[in-house]
């Protein structure tokens, strides 16, 4: 009943963090599971989870989706995320760790109007494939996307929305690598379940929130959490 709890517990506070925020939810459900589970474990319980829960941010902001931008990156990303999660192992940290600080420099250099750098729909295709093995054997590869859609111009519900796209393209192929890989198994499925149930209560919190949110406020949300996440993912956690 107690591990019930805490799941419901982290399942609301990831789908409002994310909707709030456009990213974030992930990692803190990998975070957190990692205490408990192994982190191939983890990723398996979170990913179905988080899938549910960015299908209904899709249908929910499914009108201000930038849906050029979300295509290429989709290409990319589910045959990537299918890799990873099939291969299901750990990149070197400091790769990772470079990754995640490069991208976000250029995303706030870009926020800021030092850099009017837009990359084209064709620089999405490789990148989406990157970061889906990233997400996939890592879990935070998946913070790469908020820098990523942030330097093509994309603020606010566009911003949530198409994340939301992103996102659903990259479980989609990470569980299909998890389940050939052997890792998709009743107890990983029970726990998505109530996972997936809460991330819904939690979206819809976190959609009535933003609702009421100044423009202003929700994009220093948006780079707030990146920072942080970033963060932690450099740190080591």
């Amino acid at each position: 009943m107690a591990a019930t709890a805490l799941l419901v517990v982290l399942g609301v506070l990831a789908g409002g963090l994310t909707t709030l925020a456009g990213l974030g939810g992930g990692v803190l459900l990998v975070l957190a599971l990692s205490l408990a589970h192994s982190p191939a474990e983890a990723l398996a319980m979170s990913s179905p989870a988080l899938l549910v829960g960015n299908l209904h941010r899709l249908a929910v902001g499914w009108a201000a989706v930038d849906r050029k931008v979300a295509r290429a990156f989709a290409w990319g990303a589910l045959p990537g995320s299918a890799l990873g999660g099939a291969l299901a192992v750990s990149l070197p940290a400091g790769l990772l760790q470079a990754l995640l600080v490069a991208s976000t420099g250029l995303a706030l250099l870009q926020a800021s109007g030092r850099l009017s750098f837009r990359p084209g729909a064709g620089a999405l295709v490789p990148a989406g494939l990157g970061v889906g093995v990233l997400a996939a054997t890592t879990g935070s590869g998946g913070l790469l996307v908020s820098p990523l859609l942030l330097t093509t111009g994309l603020r606010g519900a566009s911003y949530v929305a198409t994340a939301a796209a992103a996102a659903v393209a990259l479980h989609v192929g990470r569980i299909c690598g998890y389940g050939f890989g052997g890792l998709v198994t009743r107890a990983t499925l029970g726990a998505s379940l109530v996972l997936a149930a809460a991330i819904l209560l939690g979206n819809a919190v976190g959609q009535r929130l933003r609702g009421h949110m100044p423009p202003r406020v929700a994009t220093r949300l948006e780079f707030g959490v990146l920072l942080v996440c970033v963060a932690l993912a450099v740190a080591g956690l």
